[in-house]
């Protein structure tokens, strides 16, 4: 006589997933640009606001003196008399709203752009993470990846936000062959520092020049 079968357990179905899902359901997040970091201008607000502090300062206690029946200020005064006195045209006066202007128009610029040129934005692979890479850590990369092609005697590196030039000096091997190697793995290299606006690049191969 035979022995009882364990009752067999209930068939269990693994769900599919995607290749853009993650096993918990939601799509998995694709890494995204990174905008520019923006300067805290510290250096620009440093200066102008105690300027400005100073001026206010200064233009609300004269107020106040007159206010109190003291005479105003000395300086006050004469400005007033020269501003009054001087025709519009003299140069004086053309070069102080020049100088205005330029400060001004300094200001606004520095409102309005980011600033950080130096660093380089990177890809997002979370919204939570946010990261930077300096220029001269990218050239530095760039730089030692062409010195490991074959004939590649010195290389300069010059690194931009849109373009990276790149001046390589060969001593052997065709220079054709040298630049293709070099495109390859300059390219291969920008794809790998992770950058959120990969810069184009821009090589130039040529032998050294004669000595002396």
């Amino acid at each position: 006589m035979s022995e009882p079968r364990p009752p067999e357990s209930p068939t269990r179905r693994l769900p599919v997933l995607d290749d853009d899902k993650t096993p918990d359901g939601p799509p998995a997040l694709l890494p995204e640009g990174s905008g520019r970091f923006w300067s805290t201008r510290r250096v620009p607000a440093g200066i102008v606001a105690p300027c400005l502090l100073a001026g206010a300062a200064v233009f609300l206690y004269d107020i106040a003196a007159v206010r109190a029946h003291r005479p105003a200020m000395h300086w006050r005064g004469a400005l007033a008399r020269q501003l009054a006195e001087r025709p519009l045209d003299n140069t004086w006066v053309l070069a102080g709203a020049g100088v205005t202007a330029a400060l001004g128009l300094w200001l606004i610029v520095l409102a309005l752009t980011p600033g950080l040129r130096d660093l380089l934005p990177m890809r997002r692979p979370h919204p939570d993470v946010r990261a930077g890479l300096r220029r001269e850590a990218a050239a530095q990369v760039l730089r030692d990846r062409a010195m490991e092609v074959s004939g590649v005697r010195a290389v300069r590196v010059r690194m931009r936000r849109k373009r990276a030039d790149i001046r390589v000096v060969s001593h052997f091997r065709g220079l054709d062959e040298v630049r293709a190697d070099l495109d390859a793995v300059l390219t291969e290299a920008v794809r790998g520092l992770g950058l959120s606006r990969p810069p184009a690049l821009s090589v130039h191969v040529r032998r050294p020049g004669p000595k002396g």
